[in-house]
């Protein structure tokens, strides 16, 4: 039996879980804070907190195999409602995200030494170091997450971008990683039995870790079901419509892209949908001043939102996957993106969407002019990006998951 946790919670757990459900696998899943409508409680629970817990909500299936470990997340989530910075800050608060991950970590070691039939836990990057040392003084078998590409290649990238573009490095917080928190980072996937990778360019990442010796399974995540009927037209002469979702930080080559876009002289009108990672970033907030900036909104609005574009703009610097490609190209709308996400196992380039270099606003520009100039060609790259994310399924997730499991599990 599999026990799994994750500290919060997201897509691809929840398609995990519950794919262990269904194949009669799943013994526990850990969190910090989940969601029940159900619960008795649940109508006291104040409407900024409870819209926060509800993007936890895992299903109902799922449901009676939770258990929480939630103080150190619920201070961590009402700090940040309160505007409090002090008890999060970057991994020396108390209720950081750094503090929280640990704090889950160090339960679910407590919970494995007590017993009761695991044979294998499943776990994430930044909250498995105590929980495979325990596993494997147990003889549980281990299977490791790595949802982002592996951190050396990150830091080489990271500190790159800070001599190249220094007015953004304030929104690439990796940078500011402990010792510490990376050296566990190399204990997990040194521990690990079996990993887990969501794109070639996370497993590829991995070949700089100085002790990683399991095999590693590349599984690309689902895409939710595509859009029914034709893809919205416009007149060949309105502006591109281009959109990027996601944080609001250099790591997503948001320079660059804004470069792109400037030189396409009004061509091109750009969405934003995202937070800010700091608030201080001069480039940045000149940038949401100019264009239609939306700091968030619900899973379904944005959905809606892609249907509503011409192109999805994702000049990553370093990703593990992006799930928002597929579920731009489920809404039929074509991704531009590079080869540092796992854009190269989705798309083809030129048939259903761009693979750029990274760092080259002249190569996004090229691309945004060609579709500026060739709507027909728009359309097409609009019917093909749906019908590839028709054939990344959820369920193909799940099977190739279970399959990978299995083979590390003691017969």
């Amino acid at each position: 039996m599999i026990l799994s946790a994750h500290p919060t919670g997201n897509a691809t757990v929840r398609y995990a879980t519950q794919g262990f459900v269904d194949a009669g696998l799943l013994t526990e899943h850990w969190t910090c804070a989940s969601w029940d409508p159900a619960w008795p409680f649940a109508r006291f629970v104040p409407g900024p907190l409870q819209r926060q817990l509800e993007r936890r909500a895992m299903p109902p299936a799922v449901r009676p195999f939770i258990r929480h470990h939630a103080w150190r997340e619920l201070g961590r989530m009402l700090s940040s409602q309160l505007g409090w910075a002090y008890p999060g800050r970057h991994e020396h608060g108390p209720v950081s995200i750094y503090a929280v991950y640990r704090d889950l970590d160090r339960r679910v070691a407590r919970r494995l030494r007590e017993g009761r039939g695991v044979r294998a836990v499943y776990a994430f990057e930044d909250s498995a170091a105590a929980t495979f040392a325990a596993a494997r003084e147990l003889g549980i078998k281990t299977i490791y997450d790595q949802p982002i590409g592996y951190w050396r290649a990150a830091h080489k990238i990271y500190n790159e971008e800070a001599e190249r573009e220094p007015a953004w490095a304030s929104t690439m917080s990796g940078i500011l990683d402990s010792e510490e928190k990376l050296a566990l980072k190399d204990v997990e996937i040194e521990l690990a039995d079996v990993v887990i990778a969501a794109s070639t360019f996370t497993r590829d990442t991995i070949a700089l870790a100085p002790r990683c010796t399991a095999p590693i399974h590349v599984i690309p995540y689902g895409s939710p079901p595509p859009i029914a009927g034709e893809p919205a037209r416009r007149p060949t002469d309105a502006p591109l419509r281009a959109l990027f979702v996601g944080s609001l930080g250099q790591r997503k080559g948001l320079s660059y892209m804004f470069d792109a876009v400037a030189q396409m002289r009004g061509a091109v009108e750009l969405t934003l949908i995202g937070h800010k990672v700091v608030p201080d970033c001069t480039p940045l907030n000149a940038a949401v001043a100019r264009h239609r900036w939306i700091p968030t909104l619900p899973h379904a609005q944005v959905l809606r939102e892609m249907a509503e574009h011409d192109l999805l703009l994702f000049p990553s610097l370093f990703e593990g996957f992006g799930l928002v490609i597929l579920e731009s190209m489920a809404q039929g709308l074509p991704v531009l993106t590079t080869p540092q996400t796992a854009g190269p196992d989705l798309i083809t380039d030129g048939q259903d969407g761009f693979i750029v270099p990274m760092r080259s606003a002249t190569a996004i520009a090229q691309k945004l002019d060609l579709l500026v100039r060739d709507r027909s060609l728009l359309s097409s790259l609009k019917m093909a990006a749906r019908a590839s994310a028709a054939q990344r399924t959820w369920t193909s997730y799940q099977q190739l998951l279970l399959q990978a499991i299995r083979s590390a599990l003691p017969a």
